[in-house]
């Protein structure tokens, strides 16, 4: 079956276009476009005119190639911001009305559980112990733990790249004492989340979504971007520490200018390298593997017959 799914994220919104059938997903069309739709919501309690207006100039390109691929399931996830937003029922309604996507605004828990089905579909069973999948997200963090293609604990909780930026990162370039209270802030709130007997026996760490891609692409300075040369890089926890240090450095006109990272991420790429950081030293976790295959895979594999 050809699946189209749309996943409109607090920070970006994505596309993905697959033929899947027995479980195995073949890519034909990818996309990711930074739309900020969580732009304002911490403090307004709304989603904006504007960040909406960005939003559906962005579904106006991917429903031509949804219909150009004659997509035969067309599903749209919504997640943190909508769930968070007054007015994201509203938001979710127009989607569904101006593009025929069936639309789902997902609970932590489905957006935890889509996310680890999709980043272990291709990888193999086995290992050295529970695997954490990582996903951090504009408005949210998702931890997955799980053995064997089995999920053993999940948590969704408010930590993100655009909540945090906004809530800490007030100067530009951030100043150190930001930084670190950022730091502060997710570290408490990751070590409040994950019991430490889930933490303590986890052999290794899968991060998808935009942070943990665009880390891997500026270590291996993979410019232009390149998914097949980023799927499966490593990128070690002390080399993480140094990415964090020189991006926070650097004001946001020289971020943009950084090989391996998309401009549109330079704004938010500080907090998400402190965000990734913490979850590693919370864990007790030397590195992180980088992957493409997330919650657009899992909505893909569970959705197909």
């Amino acid at each position: 079956m050809r699946v189209a799914v749309v996943d409109i994220g607090t920070n970006s919104t994505r596309l993905l276009i697959a033929d899947v059938g027995d479980g195995v997903l073949e890519e034909l069309d990818r996309r990711s476009i930074v739309t900020r739709l969580g732009e304002g919501v911490a403090a307004t309690g709304r989603l904006g005119d504007e960040p909406q207006r960005r939003v559906f100039a962005v579904l106006d390109e991917y429903a031509d190639a949804i219909g150009t691929h004659r997509a035969e399931r067309r599903v749209a996830v919504m997640t943190s911001a909508v769930r968070d937003a007054e007015n994201g029922a509203a938001f979710a309604a127009a989607v569904h009305d101006r593009y025929g996507l069936d639309g789902r605004t997902l609970s932590g828990d489905e957006e935890a559980r889509l996310t680890f089905l999709g980043a272990t579909a291709a990888r193999d069973g086995g290992g050295a112990g529970p695997l954490l999948v990582v996903d951090i997200g504009g408005g949210s963090t998702e931890l997955v733990v799980g053995a064997r293609g089995e999920v053993g604990f999940h948590v969704s909780v408010q930590a993100g790249v655009v909540r945090h930026t906004e809530r800490h990162l007030e100067h530009d370039p951030p100043r150190a004492e930001e930084m670190d209270a950022l730091a502060r802030d997710v570290r408490a709130i990751f070590e409040d989340a994950v019991p430490p007997e889930v933490r303590e026996p986890v052999a290794a760490a899968v991060a998808v979504a935009g942070t943990a891609t665009s880390c891997a692409a500026i270590d291996g300075e993979v410019e232009p971007y390149d998914s097949a040369r980023v799927e499966g890089y490593t990128v070690s926890a002390e080399r993480l520490a140094e990415l964090r240090d020189r991006l926070g450095a650097l004001p946001l006109g020289e971020r943009r200018q950084v090989p391996g990272l998309h401009p549109d991420r330079a704004p938010t790429i500080v907090a998400g390298t402190i965000l990734l950081a913490e979850v590693l030293e919370v864990f007790g976790l030397e590195s992180f593997e980088a992957s493409e295959r997330d919650i657009l895979w899992g909505v893909a594999l569970a959705d197909a017959p």
